[in-house]
């Protein structure tokens, strides 16, 4: 009997380091996975979370978990402001130092922005409330979980029930 050569691409299984490093990434930067899974020979399409462009991505804001932050950005939109958010992330730096120039610090508070500075929106003009820095710190971190997977130019629209 003659053996046949298989004419498929034979794929080694992945090494117990690559599977651990694949769930801390996962775990805990999952951007970092997405971009080291070609080098690591992983395929890793999550599906991706981009809206089609000219949609706007609705996410609802956990009220309950930041009722102060809520508070300001449901105040700054009544008051005028936009409700919507496109993503820059490059404009970030540049909106927070002209929306926050001549607000002073206070002692045991965030000076918070509405629209946030990684908003096209954001930078002078922005409404500023000060809020407690877990409140604040926590809203900006749950935030900018919910926004990592889209890209810049994505309008966002957070909802609050």
């Amino acid at each position: 009997m003659s053996k046949k050569k298989s004419s498929k691409k034979s794929r080694r299984a992945p090494s117990v380091i690559t599977i651990v490093l694949v769930v801390l990434l996962a775990l805990f930067a999952p951007q970092w996975l997405k971009a080291l899974g070609p080098l690591l020979g992983l395929d890793l399409d999550f599906g991706g979370s981009s809206a089609p462009a000219g949609q706007t991505v609705r996410i609802e804001f956990p009220v309950e978990r930041y009722p102060k932050t809520a508070a300001h950005i449901r105040k700054a939109i009544a008051a005028g402001e936009s409700a919507v958010c496109t993503i820059d992330r490059e404009g970030a730096e540049k909106n927070r130092q002209a929306s926050l120039r001549g607000v002073p610090t206070k002692k045991g508070y965030d000076r918070d922005e509405w629209p946030m500075a990684m908003c096209e929106e954001g930078g002078s003009g922005a409404n500023i409330a000060y809020v407690p820095p877990a409140d604040n710190r926590g809203a900006g971190s749950w935030i900018g979980n919910q926004l990592d997977d889209y890209a810049d130019g994505t309008r966002v629209e957070f909802i609050f029930r």
